[in-house]
């Protein structure tokens, strides 16, 4: 799905345009009672009833009519029409965070006595909901290396769930969800996969074969750095059956103000994405030739293991990477280089509009012992950038400033 016999501008733009129409209209239409173009924020907790036949039929599912903030809000219900719309859908489920989503979603279609197989690298908060929390609800797990095979092996054993993440935290691994989705419909198992480093910008795994897709909107679905919100879409069963667990039940509501926050950034989306993973791409080639840097995370560089697939199958190779630096006392360096950062911004999180750079081994993967981060690729030196809207020339000088500073502590 990514030519390499056309440029990669090129290649972005078409997937920009692809989306752009649907990022700014989809569940949108004009309100019919003012006229106003942008979705209303709608705070109400209640809703009145026409009559009591409206009601009954209400809470019997036989009709629309709101009932109450927790089951559902016209704000949050805009947003998720976009949501499916974007990811191909049929249906999705706005929560109050990305982790109450991949909560949701795995808690879900997964019951006491069932196992997931889950990826060795991947978002460590997600890791730990598998690892230390829903084996007390006799759910486990099994991680595994990225291969489809080693997933195969796994699922062969009596799976019930194959949790993807693609592109991985932090590490930019590649799975095949196509080859894996196979491989878990034939063995009975359902299928999520977290795509926020992806984004549907870069990536559309219902179409590839995933059941359910999940989503910290808080990232670069939103863009705006000023949000927690997460998402849920797929076939209308099983988003239901989420919505109704994690939103109805557990009451991890997205509030319309929030909603209406990643409504307004899902309106840019496209053209951030087109510009965040075009300099993403510049920046991983810069970083592949500087003899400062042992290894660049990014499947858009040939050297990436998983670039063959991620060619196949996304639309673009996404606005993040990491990388390591060469030589020894890399911990220390990597500070030195996080302080000496002029652009870019040191903190968590990603898809912002500024660049984050972040330390995951001290930070964002620090829950996990240090032989299964080791286990998982993350190395104690590993940098991850989550490129911004700023220029190229201007993050790559701040690389390089950062760069010959750490090289003065060796």
């Amino acid at each position: 799905m990514i030519p390499e016999d056309v440029p990669y501008e090129a290649t972005l733009a078409k997937r920009r345009e692809a989306i752009t129409t649907i990022c700014v209209h989809a569940g949108e239409p004009k309100d019919p009672s003012t006229g106003a173009l942008d979705v209303p924020i709608v705070m109400s907790s209640a809703f009145g009833f026409a009559s009591a036949s409206e009601a009954a039929g209400a809470f019997r599912g036989e009709n629309d009519a709101y009932i109450y903030g927790r089951w559902e809000n016209p704000t949050v219900r805009a947003l998720e029409e976009k949501i499916a719309a974007l990811e191909g859908a049929d249906d999705a489920c706005a929560t109050a965070s990305g982790m109450a989503a991949v909560t949701g979603a795995v808690m879900s279609l997964a019951r006491a006595g069932d196992h997931v197989v889950a990826p060795r690298s991947m978002y460590a908060e997600a890791a730990r909901l598998l690892r230390e929390r829903l084996p007390a609800f006799g759910v486990t797990t099994t991680f595994v290396a990225s291969t489809t095979a080693d997933y195969a092996a796994a699922i062969a054993q009596g799976a019930k769930v194959a949790y993807l993440e693609t592109p991985q935290n932090p590490t930019l691994g590649i799975l095949n969800i196509a080859a894996i989705a196979a491989v878990a419909k034939a063995h009975g198992a359902s299928v999520i996969v977290d795509g926020t480093f992806a984004t549907p910008f870069c990536q559309s795994p219902i179409a590839l074969g995933a059941d359910l897709v999940v989503h910290s909107m808080t990232k670069a679905m939103s863009g705006h750095g000023d949000v927690i919100a997460g998402a849920i879409a797929g076939r209308k069963d099983l988003v239901a059956a989420a919505r109704d667990l994690v939103v109805k039940g557990i009451g991890a509501v997205l509030a319309p103000m929030s909603a209406w926050l990643v409504l307004r950034g899902l309106r840019t989306f496209a053209l951030r994405q087109e510009h965040a993973c075009r300099t993403a791409f510049g920046i991983a080639k810069i970083l592949a030739e500087d003899p400062r840097v042992a290894k660049v995370h990014h499947p858009s560089l040939a050297s990436h293991p998983g670039h063959t697939i991620a060619r196949g199958a996304m639309h673009a190779y996404g606005s993040l990477l990491s990388f390591e630096l060469a030589g020894t006392d890399a911990v220390r360096r990597g500070a030195v280089f996080l302080e000496s950062l002029r652009t870019m911004t040191h903190a968590v999180s990603l898809g912002d509009t500024r660049t984050l750079v972040v330390h995951p081994a001290s930070t964002t993967h620090s829950t996990m012992a240090e032989e299964t981060r080791h286990l998982a690729g993350i190395a104690d030196g590993l940098l991850r950038i989550s490129v911004g809207l700023e220029s190229l020339d201007d993050l790559v000088a701040d690389v390089r400033f950062a760069l010959a500073a750490s090289e003065k502590q060796t």
